[in-house]
């Protein structure tokens, strides 16, 4: 059971909460699913699309609650990435933690679960 990690806006993040639903960021909903990295693909992931934001969360998540709706399908350079076709309850979070960036401008992770 791989642990998901979703890279999010804390306002994202605190909107979920209230509503008790994370649907997606902007960029989710446009492309009709939800993007997930795996613990291998989270740094690139917040190199790539999240550089210099210091408003960011982790989101590490269970794969088993999704069933169907999560597809593991090819992105960079063929590499599987998971996309949840649907949405999540904040409450299935695993953990939720910062994001901070470091000296280099690069975000600093914690320890993550594969």
């Amino acid at each position: 059971m791989p642990t998901l990690y979703k890279i999010t806006g804390r306002d994202e993040w605190a909107e979920a909460m209230a509503r008790g639903v994370f649907a997606g960021a902007p960029v989710d909903r446009a492309d009709g699913f939800i993007h997930f990295s795996t613990a291998a693909q989270v740094a690139e992931t917040a190199a790539r699309h999240f550089a210099g934001r210091t408003d960011l969360l982790l989101v590490a998540l269970a794969d088993t609650p999704f069933g169907a709706a999560l597809k593991w399908e090819p992105s960079r350079g063929g590499a599987l990435f998971p996309h949840l076709y649907g949405t999540f309850a904040p409450s299935d979070a695993l953990r939720v933690v910062d994001l901070p960036l470091g000296p280099d401008g690069r975000h600093l992770f914690p320890e993550l679960e594969p």
